[in-house]
């Protein structure tokens, strides 16, 4: 942790436990600190269901901020939001692959448009609520640490991070259980100290993606195939956006023996369906992959993969290529290795960085 001493903090703060600790933390240890929320996006008619930036969570984080004695600021992201964010994620569903916006969010949103905003407010950092931890290996060089609860690490959409943003970036809550902050919350007086954590996308609304798609994108609800491998006829499928790899309930097909999506075939608008032992793939290819450290390593590498943000990590060979893409040849064959998310690479609690799945 930098010396505190006149160092200015802007934390991003969304009226939730983590982030309103994280604030806490940062006063605690004599930084000047600045609390900002961004407004962001939400379906027409239906203002206010982004949980991030609900009403009620604004007027939180305000007393929040009242309460620490800290400034608060909105700032208005819903513009930039929708497009970078929410079109990205419906463009996205439309060609077949199965995105993270989170990653988005992290790149675009967070680390660009509010880094850039906090250091508008004349900010040293930028500090979020993620459990994350960042560790200057030395001057100038910083490593990305897993976050101390394995059970609430974020390192996996913070992989998108460079040096750069590094040097800017606090996680005060990084180090701790979620048990210890939730305790630091409550003996400090906060009113957040039970607010449950939000599980969903936060411009869903709580709603199933499938809805948000039906009402945002033409492309998502075009009916077509079920087919086997062996290209025999199967069923219907009702939009290759409703479904993802290794999913089997809900497929509408009559058989003694299970079905599960093995495939999007884009250009028949075919779902491809298999058996469970023909599920699984011990390698992988990701393109533009961002490496942590700057630089790709020289020479094949042995690590941990994580193939989504809730998948238990998988030893790997990681093979650099050229133009920012990487080859994962796994010890053993994964069954939902999904086109869109994310191979994220660790080497113990290293996060080594990642890159979009083919």
């Amino acid at each position: 942790m930098p010396e505190s001493a006149t160092k200015r903090v802007v934390i991003a703060m969304s009226g939730g436990v983590d982030s309103s600790v994280a604030a806490a933390l940062l006063v605690e240890q004599g930084y000047d600190v600045i609390g900002v929320m961004l407004r962001l996006w939400s379906e027409p008619d239906r203002e206010g269901s982004n949980r991030c930036c609900t009403p009620d969570s604004m007027a939180l984080a305000r007393r929040i901020a009242a309460k620490l004695g800290i400034p608060f600021y909105a700032i208005d992201a819903r513009e930039i939001f929708h497009t970078t964010v929410v079109q990205s994620f419906i463009y996205g569903y439309a060609k077949g692959i199965t995105p993270n916006p989170c990653l988005v969010c992290n790149r675009e949103i967070r680390w660009k448009f509010l880094l850039n905003q906090a250091m508008a407010l004349g900010a040293d950092f930028l500090a979020t609520g993620h459990y994350a931890r960042v560790q200057e290996s030395s001057p100038g060089t910083y490593l990305l640490l897993r976050g101390a609860d394995r059970q609430k690490d974020q390192s996996y959409v913070l992989h998108v991070l460079e040096q750069r943003h590094l040097a800017r970036a606090l996680f005060p809550v990084g180090g701790y259980q979620k048990s210890e902050i939730r305790e630091f919350a409550a003996k400090s007086g906060l009113p957040v100290a039970e607010r449950p954590d939000s599980q969903d996308l936060c411009f869903l609304g709580g709603d199933d993606y499938r809805d948000f798609l039906s009402r945002n994108s033409q492309a998502a609800p075009k009916p077509g195939p079920i087919l086997n491998r062996d290209g025999i006829y199967l069923g219907e499928h009702q939009g290759l956006a409703f479904y993802t790899i290794g999913q089997r309930k809900g497929l509408g097909i009559t058989s003694p023996a299970p079905y599960y999506v093995q495939a999007k075939d884009i250009h028949r608008n075919a779902l491809i369906v298999c058996r469970q032992e023909e599920l699984g793939h011990n390698v992988l290819y990701a393109h533009n992959v961002n490496w942590v450290a700057g630089q790709p390593p020289q020479a094949p590498i042995r690590a941990q993969v994580k193939i989504r943000y809730r998948a238990e990590d998988a030893w790997a060979t990681l093979t650099p290529l050229a133009g920012g893409r990487i080859e994962a040849i796994f010890d053993f064959p994964l069954r939902d290795i999904t086109p869109g998310q994310a191979a994220v690479f660790y080497q113990e609690d290293l996060c080594l960085g990642g890159g979009l799945i083919e």
